[in-house]
Order: C-alpha cells, then sequence, then structure tokens
C-alpha cells in the first residue's frame, strides 16, 4: 500500500510541473520565474533523489529524477532568457 500510495503522490507531484516547463520552453518567457525558488526546489529534489537511493523506493528514484529534470530545464531557460 505504502508503495502504491508514494507512486501516485510523486505521479502527480511530477506532472504538476509538465506545464511550466512546456509553457517555458515553447515561449521562452521565464521573467515570472523565481530563479532562486528553482535553485532551492532542485537542490531539494535533489535530496530527495537521493533519499529514493538510499531506501531504494522506486517511485521516489523515479518521480525525483523526473522532477529534477524539469526544475534544472526551468533553471536553464530562466539564465538563458532571464
Amino acid at each position: 500500500m505504502e508503495t502504491l500510495v508514494s507512486a501516485v503522490a510523486a505521479t502527480l507531484t511530477t506532472v504538476a510541473f509538465v506545464p511550466q516547463a512546456i509553457h517555458i520552453i515553447r515561449f521562452k518567457e521565464t521573467r515570472a520565474i523565481s530563479l532562486q525558488m528553482y535553485v532551492v526546489f532542485a537542490t531539494g529534489v535533489a535530496l530527495w533523489l537521493t533519499f529514493g537511493v538510499m531506501i531504494w523506493n522506486w517511485p521516489i528514484m523515479t518521480a525525483n529524477a523526473i522532477t529534477l529534470v524539469l526544475a534544472l530545464t526551468i533553471i536553464r531557460m530562466k539564465l538563458r532568457y532571464g
């Protein structure tokens, strides 16, 4: 049951960032995005990913790996387009 709950939670929180990433990639508009927030967020996600690896929980590992890629993409676009 714990794996199911963590899988659903991980999926929902990961999917929540997809529209933002798509919007930024499509329109190259990042003025309203806080760089500091995404840096702190990406750091937290990287730590969650590390924790998932430590306890070998695939939903935590997968969701946080995908979320980290999305967050780093947004950070990269923010640095590129300001």
